[in-house]
Parts: C-alpha cells; structure tokens; sequence
C-alpha cells in the first residue's frame, strides 16, 4: 500500500513526511528541496483493539495471567509484532508512505521533474495533495506572508487544487490522443465498448480499472449527450473525457496544513474529490521529537499529551511544548493520522486482519504471538489473503480456521477486521 504526498513547493510536504516516518529528510523552504521520492513506513493505529486484549481477558479470567500492573510499559499488551507496535492494545499497522518531488504548473509540458513527476503518481494507491492552508505561498511555492485575509487564502488554497486536477487532465488527455485514430477505429468495429477498451488500455499504467474507465466515459457521455461520434472530436472534446476520467483514478484528499495559522472559515466552500482535513504537520514533528526524546508521553491522533517530567525541562523547551499544547487542544490534534487513518481504511477500504499458524494460542511457528497485522483490502477472501503471506499458501491453500470461533472456512471466506486466520496448506 503506497500513498503519495503531492503538492507545489513550500507547504509542508516534506514536513508532513517527516513527521509521519520520523524520517530524516531535507525541509526547506526553498522549490524542489525533494528532488526524489523519499518513500518511508508511516505507521497507523488499527481501528480495533489488537486481540492480544482477548488473549489477555482470557488467560486473566483463567487465573493463568495477573491483571495489567500501572507500571506495565506495553499497558498490557501481549502480542510480539514484527513490525509495528502495540501498546494498550492500539496495534500500529505500516503503510508506505511517498514524498514525491514538488509539482509546479506545467509538469504535464516537462517542467519541473515533468514525466518523471508524473510517473512517481502513478504507482501510488492513493494520493493526499498537502495545501497552504494559510494561502502563505503563491502558486510556484514563493513565500508571501503571514496574514493572509480569509478570501486570499480560500482563493489560493482552490488555485492549488484545481491546478494539480488540470496537470493531471492534461497528462491523460496527452496519453489519448497519441492513440486516437486508433481508438476511434475500435469504435467502428465495437462500438463505445471498443473506445472504453481502448482507454483502459491507454491508461493501464496509471493503475486504470476497466470498471472505473467505464463508469467514467458513462458520466461523460450522459454530460454532453449530444457530441456525436468520437472520430469526429477534438482536443477540445478529449480533454473534457480526461476531466471525468481523473477524478475517477485519481480521488485527491487534501491535507490543508498551516491551518493553525490560516484565517477563520479559510476552508469554507473549498471543493475536492477527495476528503479536506485540516493539520499542522509542524506540529505533529515537534510532538513527535519531544516524544522520541522521552519528554512527553503523546499518541499521534490524541488531542493532547502529558509531561514525563516537567522538572527536566529548560525554560525554552517548556514555552515551546505549552505552545504545541495549546494548538494541539484548539485544533483538536494535529491532523496527521487523521488523513492517514481516513485514506487508508475508509477512501481505499481497507482492514487489518491477523494471520497465525496456531489458532489455538495465535502464534506463529516460533512460537510468537499475533506477529503480523496484514492490511488488506475490505471483503478479501481467505485464498488471497494466504497469497498475502506467501505465495505457497495460496498454491497449496486448503482451508481457514477462523481463530476465535474454530470454525473452518473455505477460500471464499470472505474476512472481516480484526479477524485471526489459521491457514492449512498444502507443503
């Protein structure tokens, strides 16, 4: 799973990064200060309880397991998580997470990283357009100050997300009229079923389904019923196509940072095909920071945190931490795992699921208990979640055991979040 952080220069997309991965990466405020994609691991709470909590409730109850000590550092936690964490039963599940270099208008022309920009795109599942909130920036990323009235940011802030849509229009308007007249021959033979092949073919390597393709070129001809036969379109006519057909790929959520300095009702009337959530990845870094340092105990996604011990603080760290605090309790958090949890489990539909070699104690075959937490998409079956895991399951798959009804299921067992899965195989 890859989601993609796009966006012009200079608005905290790297930022962002940084403080989601707590990656090193270079933040400055300067144009293409990422050149490459850094691709880093954010981490994101799973929405359920982890089942160690079950495995917990039951050996408690047994008499096999005291109760949970105050001074417990997992919380009592019992799982052994190969990557990730789990504290308080809050299992941390990874997704990849691309910081694509800075789009500047005219990338779909070759300025800026041009194709290559375009192409890094492509390969995300996902992608969260980080935006000026604060309309501190123009649309090649210069900075322009603070204090920006509401209709100025508001204004900026829509410049920045119709730009990006009409990048991408232009990319996949280019990529079909290269193959046009082919196209259009298709549909002498086959009809509009032809013309949706062909598109889907075109636009395969930008992750195109045919179903989407379809559902798309529907909602065009429905638009403009009266455009007659396809031959005889112009650039004029593709382009409009390239519009429905990017917001059918392409959903962007916006990540509106700075929002903590952006004027009042900045966001009102701000339109995307994706989901808006406010944030203040500057923030979030410096939380994170503190936290790592052992200064404050802070849970991304909490509206605030507590002070491990205030006494070990200089004058200057305690201003700066009072002054996180109260914008982390104005904002009601800093916004970060917001857009991360959103995109990953409800725009791409994704759960968590838990596959074992013991579905009587949950382990692994070292004996390790819930190790993997896999995310996967909603409604995947038990066969291809054994693919998930290795090839060689999913070959020799013969059947589930579910992990805490013991019943067994077939390859079409269709998984729910949180599920723990036995899968038998063929060696």
């Amino acid at each position: 799973m890859r989601i993609g952080l796009v966006g012009k220069p200079n608005v905290g997309k790297s930022t962002f990064f940084s403080a989601a991965t707590l990656a090193k990466v270079d933040i400055a405020n300067y144009p293409f200060c990422t050149i490459e994609p850094n691709v880093g691991v954010a981490f994101v709470a799973a929405r359920l309880q982890c089942p160690c909590k079950d495995i917990r409730e039951k050996m408690e109850a047994e008499g096999r397991l005291e109760p949970t000590r105050d001074d417990d550092p997992r919380e009592g936690s019992l799982c052994e998580p190969r990557t990730g964490s789990c504290i308080g039963h809050r299992r941390l599940v990874p997704c990849f997470l691309v910081d694509i270099a800075g789009l500047v208008p005219g990338a779909s022309e070759g300025r800026g990283r041009g194709n290559a920009f375009l192409a890094d795109l492509a390969n995300c599942n996902a992608l969260i357009q980080v935006v000026d909130a604060a309309g501190s920036t123009d649309l090649e990323g210069n900075p322009q100050g603070l204090n920006q009235s509401a209709e100025t940011a508001r204004s900026r802030v829509n410049e920045e997300i119709e730009f990006l849509g009409r990048e991408l229009d232009a990319w996949i308007a280019g990529l079909l009229l290269e193959g046009w007249a082919r196209g259009v021959r298709r549909v002498q033979a086959e009809g509009d079923k032809g013309l949706v092949s062909f598109i889907h073919e075109r636009l395969t390597g930008l992750g195109a389904h045919l179903l989407s393709v379809s559902t798309a070129y529907e909602a065009f001809r429905i638009e403009q019923p009266e455009l007659g036969s396809p031959w005889d379109w112009d650039a004029t006519v593709i382009a409009a196509l390239a519009v429905h057909l990017r917001t059918a790929l392409f959903p962007i959520h916006i990540a509106a940072n700075k929002f903590d300095v952006a004027p009042a009702s900045v966001l009102d009337g701000v339109k995307a095909n994706g989901v808006i959530i406010p944030c203040m990845a500057d923030v979030e870094l410096g939380l994170r920071r503190a936290s790592g340092a052992n200064l404050i105990a802070y849970v991304p996604g909490e509206h605030g945190f507590e002070f491990n011990d205030a006494s070990k603080l200089n004058e200057a760290q305690m201003k700066a931490l009072d002054h996180m605090r109260e914008r982390l309790e104005t904002n009601q958090g800093t916004g970060v795992a917001t857009v991360l949890d959103t995109v990953l489990f409800d725009e791409l539909d994704h759960i968590v699921v838990y596959p074992v070699q013991d579905e009587n104690r949950w382990t692994d075959g070292d004996g390790k208990v819930l190790p993997d937490a896999l995310v996967v998409p909603a409604g995947i079956q038990a066969k291809a979640l054994a693919y998930k895991v290795h090839s060689d399951l999913g070959d020799g798959f013969i059947r589930g055991v579910d992990g805490r009804s013991r019943r067994v299921v077939g390859s079409d067992h269709e998984l729910q979040d949180g599920d723990v899965l036995k899968i038998h195989a063929k060696s």
